[in-house]
């Protein structure tokens, strides 16, 4: 069998992006070799115009849909099987992601409200592990991400999250707002 094409069935079976070194070793092929075919692979598949992708995330390789063929993979897909997070999991997630390592305790200072339900969820679908505990009264567990995470959002790292900053209100936005909220909260001095 050609190198090429034990490459695409590895990678066609892989529940998890494949290192380099791994791939090599498999196929007793050069790493250089390797790293080669795969981006020569990944070019053809993009100017190929294909339903696929090949990319490298997580420390690995993998084959991925192109998010263009979405409308129709939400087709094909059973509805009652497509489980998406929830607002409040979207929330954890991302506070866990930029800010970790980090506690229950401080997330749930972070949003507002318990946060307990939303980890949990986010830990049972992989997304988010304990990575150790805290040397302070009760020992709090502190969580971090992990990298079926990395892979679900195709990064490479924690450092291709883009800057926080760039999602953040203006300061005049976010006082404007602040302003309402507690209006809102103030009882009705006259009278």
């Amino acid at each position: 069998m050609k190198p090429e094409a034990a490459l695409e069935a590895i990678l066609f079976v892989a529940e998890t992006p494949v290192p380099e070194g791994e791939l090599a070793e498999v196929l007793e092929t050069p790493l250089a070799e390797v790293k080669a075919r795969l981006a020569a692979w990944a070019e053809r598949l993009e100017a190929e115009d294909r339903g696929i992708s090949l990319r490298c995330a997580a420390g690995g390789w993998r084959l991925y849909t192109k998010p263009e063929a979405l409308p129709y993979l939400e087709r094909f897909a059973a509805e009652d099987r497509a489980v998406r997070l929830s607002n409040a999991a979207l929330e954890v997630l991302a506070v866990v992601a930029y800010r970790q390592p980090v506690t229950r305790g401080q997330i749930a200072e972070l949003r507002g409200v318990d946060s307990g339900s939303a980890l949990r969820t986010l830990a049972r679908r992989g997304l988010v592990e304990e990575t150790g505990r805290l040397p302070a009264p009760g020992n709090p567990a502190v969580y971090g991400t992990t990298d079926l995470f990395l892979e679900s959002l195709g990064m490479g790292s924690l450092s291709d999250l883009p800057p926080i900053i760039d999602h953040m209100p203006a300061p005049e936005a976010a006082e404007s707002i602040e302003r309402a909220y507690f209006a809102a909260d103030e009882p009705d001095r006259e009278g």
